[in-house]
């Protein structure tokens, strides 16, 4: 059988087309793999910041996901945004009743201009029902503070605090260090039972970087459908970040935070033969 390596994003809709669900579809296509998708949240924003969020109704989420699920075979699955109890129990109940292959779950909190994105009760939630059924969770500095209790300031800090969510019931963590401005970045990547590793980056100077953290975690979703482990997809997903930074830097798209140039070096569609 004939089929394309398939990636369903489970995420908000971003208005302005920077990051969320528009973020994700970009980079699976841009990567050469099937995008698709089940909106969890629509929201009104635009490069400037988020004005309004509109939970979409738990029923309808479900009828979504069963949708895909039961006519598409799924290689990976990105989450992303959750901001109530009712989404995270549903998606957790779709993954338990599927079974696909790798999940990773980015638990946007705030947006790139400050805005909270999630209900406190639902932060619970995520911990009893979806961080133990994720293969890996991408949180940035400020997001890792909220799951931790405390501000993380340095890359120490980060392994420590990587090391307490793998504790707590994570498999892996890759704890995203771009906030630290500084001419190197650092981020931990921390599997159960294993040493952590540091990816290091250089630093690059931009104010597009509008959904940077949705488009790196579809990218490695992405390069696992594509048949990489999750250590290379990981590597292969910052290379693709830090291109798709550098082509977007001097672009003006709106008048705040603008996106990246998802397509800056789009790849053609992968066709794989699979056993039926």
């Amino acid at each position: 059988m004939k089929r394309y390596p398939t990636v369903l994003t489970i995420a908000g809709s971003d208005s302005g087309g920077g990051a969320g669900i528009q973020a994700d579809l970009k980079t699976i296509a841009a990567l050469g793999a099937y995008g698709a998708s089940a909106i969890t949240a629509l929201t009104a924003q635009n490069t400037t910041g988020v004005r309004a969020i509109h939970p979409v109704p738990g029923a309808f989420l479900k009828s979504q996901l069963e949708a895909v699920f039961e006519d598409i075979v799924i290689d990976s699955v990105k989450i992303g945004m959750i901001n109530t109890v009712e989404t995270a129990e549903i998606i957790a109940k779709i993954l338990d009743r599927f079974q696909p292959g790798f999940v990773i779950f980015d638990p946007v909190m705030v947006s790139t201009s400050g805005a909270k994105l999630i209900q406190d009760e639902t932060i619970a939630v995520l911990w009893k029902e979806l961080f133990p059924r994720a293969a890996l969770i991408t949180p940035n500095l400020d997001e890792a503070s909220i799951l931790v209790g405390r501000e993380i300031v340095n890359p120490d800090e980060m392994i420590v605090a990587a090391e307490e969510m793998i504790e707590k019931g994570c498999r892996a963590v890759l704890l995203k260090g771009g906030h630290l401005i500084a001419p190197k970045l650092f981020d931990v990547f921390v599997q159960k039972g294993e040493k952590p590793e540091i990816f290091e980056s250089d630093y690059i100077e931009s104010k597009n970087v509008h959904g940077t953290g949705c488009t790196l975690s579809s990218a490695i979703a992405t390069f696992v459908a594509l048949g990489n482990s999750l250590t290379e997809a990981i590597r292969l997903a910052k290379i693709y970040i830090a291109g798709a930074i550098e082509a977007g830097k001097d672009i003006s798209t709106g008048q705040g935070s603008g996106p990246l140039n998802h397509s800056f070096s789009p790849q053609k569609m992968q066709i794989r033969h699979y056993d039926n």
